[in-house]
């Protein structure tokens, strides 16, 4: 099939009544669409400094080639090469962001993440452990995996791969253990890891919290887990889920872990 033959059909589809103007509206919503969605993965980021940057050089461009300044517009020239280089380099946290939540955009989902019965089971004894760990003063990183797989992290720690069970949770927390400073990864009804190191964001916003509430944060930015942090000094309780923390009573933690780990 010849390329004018193809080209005729599409001008013959373009030419219909009102499928034009719907194809470019389309075209104009999707583009608006992605620019919003990167407009979100960016912000709050160091890559939005970076942007403001590139505008300001695109701008300068534009006035070189406005006013014909031949010595910047072959300076510029030069460096807008360099910069698309390095674009990838510079942006690759987001763009790995980017890629994993597009990742996890199912078309066909399963009626449940867990069984109703280890889900239940889980977020009892994940809540029991809270409220002894609190009381206690004794601060804590417990991450639930859900989708997105952790084996990346699961290798940065101790693979214990053992039934979740209350014991062990606190066992692994108490202070002076050599697990207490690292995240415990929670899968199901098994516990796979202790002592794990998670990612730190990089969102200035959240530079005035811990090591260990930047790291569930970090972490939650990446991937779909439900992370807890237990803070030994203020003897709260906080949840983080895409990138986001707040904090959360004893008496609501199981009803929102319950909630969370449910397929919508």
């Amino acid at each position: 099939m010849s390329a004018s033959f193809l080209e005729s059909i599409q001008a013959h589809f373009l030419s219909l009544s009102g499928i034009g103007y719907f194809l470019t509206f389309l075209d104009i919503l999707i583009v608006a669409v992605l620019i919003y969605y990167a407009f979100i993965l960016i912000k709050g980021t160091r890559a939005t400094r970076i942007i403001y940057g590139i505008i300001l050089l695109v701008f300068v461009l534009a006035l070189g080639r406005v006013l014909q300044l031949q010595t910047l517009n072959w300076l510029l020239s030069h460096l807008t090469t360099l910069v698309l280089v390095a674009i990838p380099v510079v942006f690759q946290p987001e763009l790995r962001r980017g890629l994993e939540r597009l990742g996890r955009i199912k078309i066909f989902k399963p009626s449940s993440i867990f069984l109703e019965k280890t889900t239940r089971e889980m977020t009892q004894i994940i809540s029991a452990a809270c409220q002894i760990l609190t009381k206690n003063k004794i601060g804590a990183l417990l991450v639930i995996k859900r989708k997105t797989g952790l084996d990346d992290i699961v290798e940065t720690g101790e693979k214990i791969n053992a039934r979740l069970s209350l014991k062990l949770l606190l066992n692994i927390f108490f202070p002076g253990s050599p697990l207490h400073d690292g995240a415990v990864i929670i899968s199901g009804n098994k516990i796979l890891a202790a002592g794990c190191t998670l990612p730190l964001t990089e969102n200035e916003k959240f530079y005035m919290y811990g090591t260990r509430h930047r790291a569930a944060i970090g972490l939650s930015e990446e991937t779909d887990a439900v992370c807890i942090v237990i803070s030994e000094e203020k003897q709260v309780v906080s949840l983080t889920v895409e990138g986001k923390i707040k904090q959360i009573s004893l008496p609501d933690l199981e009803k929102n872990l319950s909630e969370l780990l449910k397929e919508k």
